[in-house]
């Protein structure tokens, strides 16, 4: 049997060149009379449920917001904001990559930051380096999916590239974005700009926005008290002792002057007049909690994990209604747009079909925008106090995207995510455990190995990724300078010759994996194949037992042939001593 890992060169007159799309769907010129109806009506009915997706979407983020003021208590805001952890850039954009691996979502993660930046749990400024983490742990969900083409050596190098190219994106824009907003905030700056430009009010003037139609739906499930959360940021003690779910939603107050004991005097009682307010309750809200005795972290828990379960839920059912919406005729009109010289598929969010990888580079930037939309739409479900804030970070979400996009895309030269993911499908085509060890390495080992050196503190940190990354770029420039200028070069840097084997080359490794891979395969059918021989051997041996008993002749036989074989091998054996 061939080994699953092979080194064999692959012979392709072009081995990026990719197969048409072909519509497979029955044009509306083909239909009858009942075919187009039934067509009309499931279109209908499929953009209607795709509203209902949203509403609920939303909904859940309204919900969500308020499910993190509960679980968070009164004090969770100065332990976010005094939490060293959360203030170091690199932790936080480590938080974010693993909160998206989690939810294999960067909508669900950057509206879940954006709800907690509303919620008062994270500041705009604390927020950016996640916001950051989540674009790039989005990534991986794509490479998981390229996974699926393993076995075919052509496809696998093709769907790799097109699946990494959206990685080295979005890796290349942290690399030099996180560093830039660490030393000037242009990202927090910007953004702040432009939502002061918006002129956005609070109080009874603050505008509604979603929370006109989401209302409804989510103060029937859980209302919260705003004079309890603005007594608590203010520092109120009496506020701190109170429930932050809202009891009495009409109420009166009644203010009279009245004779209050004077605080300033010493000797003798002396009374002062003052306006004391009384308010009587007057009628209850009418939420699911309203007389719940369950304590706010145990509603807040409740609501969290139903709040997220819906908002995992609509995003994936509303992906799926779009590609069942986007086949047929659709498929093939958006393949035609993304194989021209247009670049409108800047702001396409997604697309069926088969595109080359030159033109899935501008179609995953597109989708990279598209995405920031979902934090737009959390920012917009916002309580009107909050949505400066929630705004802000929706927008540092978008210009991260587009900052990104004026660095890599513009001029052919600093598309570099694109020869990088070349390099890389030609190299995980010939050694295709090699995309294994690329996930792990990225997606998992680094970031929580960047995550474990910053709680060690900064110290730390610098002291081992700074001689870390000192030597990748020099090997990255020596590599370039070999491949384009190697006159520039001393004779023994002209090639890494002077290197063991294994330290220049995946060969060493590859067979390695070929040989640990075959044996594996061999252990597992030699002991298929050892436990089918135990059960046919005692199924024979049992049957030869009946024979034996039915013809006793036979047994006899039997007998003098293995007596025979004994003899002939202490013969032997005699001879061998002799």
């Amino acid at each position: 049997m061939a080994p699953a890992v092979s080194t064999a060169a692959l012979i392709e007159d072009d081995p990026w060149d990719m197969p048409e799309l072909q519509d497979t769907g029955v044009k509306w010129a083909d239909l009858d009379t009942k075919g187009k109806i039934l067509r009309v009506l499931t279109i209908a009915a499929k953009l209607i449920l795709l509203l209902g997706l949203l509403y609920m979407f939303v909904c859940s983020l309204d919900i969500l917001s308020s499910a993190f003021q509960l679980v968070g208590g009164k004090a969770a805001g100065d332990i976010f904001q005094e939490n060293t952890v959360l203030s170091n850039p690199l932790a936080g954009l480590v938080i974010g990559m693993l909160v998206t691996l989690l939810v294999q979502s960067s909508s669900t993660s950057s509206s879940i930051v954006v709800t907690m930046v509303s919620s008062g749990l994270l500041e705009v400024s604390t927020a950016v380096p996640i916001i950051m983490g989540t674009n790039i742990g989005t990534s991986v969900t794509n490479t998981f999916v390229a996974m699926t083409q393993v076995g075919d050596r052509n496809k696998f190098r093709r769907a790799f590239a097109g699946a990494t190219v959206h990685d080295f994106f979005n890796w290349l824009s942290v690399l030099v974005l996180l560093p830039l907003e660490v030393a000037t905030g242009y990202l927090v700056k910007l953004t702040d700009l432009i939502v002061k430009s918006f002129n956005i009010q609070s109080g009874e003037n603050a505008p509604a926005l979603l929370n006109v139609i989401t209302d409804p739906l989510t103060q029937s499930i859980i209302e919260l008290d705003e004079t309890v959360i603005s007594g608590i940021a203010v520092g109120d003690p009496e506020a701190k002792n109170k429930s932050l779910i809202k009891v009495w939603c009409q109420t009166a107050s009644n203010t009279t002057i009245q004779n209050v004991t004077a605080s300033n005097c010493s000797n003798f009682p002396c009374w002062e007049l003052k306006n004391v307010t009384e308010i009587t309750n007057i009628k209850k809200c009418n939420h699911i909690f309203v007389n719940t005795n369950l304590s706010d972290l145990a509603v807040g828990l409740i609501l969290l994990a139903c709040s997220l379960l819906i908002l995992c839920t609509c995003l994936i059912l509303i992906v799926k209604l779009l590609n069942s919406m986007l086949k047929g005729q659709v498929a093939v009109v958006i393949n035609k747009i993304m194989n021209t010289v247009f670049f409108c598929v800047f702001f396409l969010v997604s697309g069926i079909g088969v595109i080359k990888l030159e033109r899935a580079y501008p179609l995953s930037l597109g989708s990279n925008i598209g995405t920031t939309t979902t934090a737009i739409l959390a920012a917009m479900a916002s309580p009107v106090e909050k949505l400066g804030n929630s705004l802000q970070i929706a927008l540092v979400h978008l210009f991260f995207n587009l900052s990104g996009i004026v660095l890599w895309y513009p001029i052919p030269f600093t598309r570099l995510p694109i020869r990088m993911a070349k390099a890389l499908g030609q190299l995980t085509a010939q050694y295709r455990w090699f995309s294994g060890f690329y996930i792990i390495a990225c997606f998992f080992a680094f970031p929580l190995l960047v995550f474990g050196l910053s709680l060690a503190g900064w110290q730390v940190l610098v002291g081992v990724l700074v001689p870390i990354v000192a030597v990748l770029i020099f090997v990255i420039i020596v590599n370039i300078l070999q491949k384009h200028k190697p006159q520039w070069l001393p004779s023994v840097l002209r090639s890494w010759d002077f290197l063991p084997q294994w330290a220049h080359s995946l060969e060493p490794w590859d067979r390695v994996v070929t040989i640990m891979a075959a044996r594996c395969c061999c252990c597992c059918k030699c002991c298929n194949v050892t436990e089918e021989d135990e059960e046919t051997g005692t199924q024979e041996n049992k049957d030869n037992e009946i024979e034996m008993y039915d013809k006793p002749t036979i047994s006899v036989e039997i007998k003098e042939v293995i007596t025979g074989h004994i003899q002939l091998k202490l013969v032997l054996i005699f001879n061998t001593w002799s």
